[in-house]
């Protein structure tokens, strides 16, 4: 199987770097390359290449290597984050309209 690309949503000085927004279940930390984006777990946020804006191209086994970041059927956008519907029918976070994830294989 072919390796999927991510990028790593680093926070590019539009939030502060312990923001946390009531919808949206995401901030921003520090890590190693710099400010990043983090859900409720701690865990790093990515977005994937080969998604458009509003729409999730990590189905199957990558959606199994790069879990979305899922949201409940009631979460409502705030600010630069929205609600997509993914393929299956359940909806997931964005970022500007970008489709995050975590990496499976992330320990910290």
């Amino acid at each position: 199987m072919k390796s999927v690309k991510f990028l790593s949503v680093v926070a590019a000085g539009a939030l502060a770097a312990t923001a946390v927004f009531a919808a949206a279940p995401v901030n921003t930390v520090d890590s190693t390359k710099g400010k990043v984006l983090a859900g409720e777990n701690g865990m790093t946020l990515y977005t994937f290449k080969k998604d458009a804006k509003g729409v999730s191209n990590c189905n199957g086994d990558c959606a199994k290597n790069w879990p979305p970041l899922m949201a409940a059927g009631d979460a409502k956008a705030d600010g630069a984050y929205s609600v997509i519907d993914r393929k299956d029918g359940t909806k997931q976070w964005a970022k500007d309209g970008m489709p995050l994830y975590y990496f499976v294989k992330d320990k910290k």
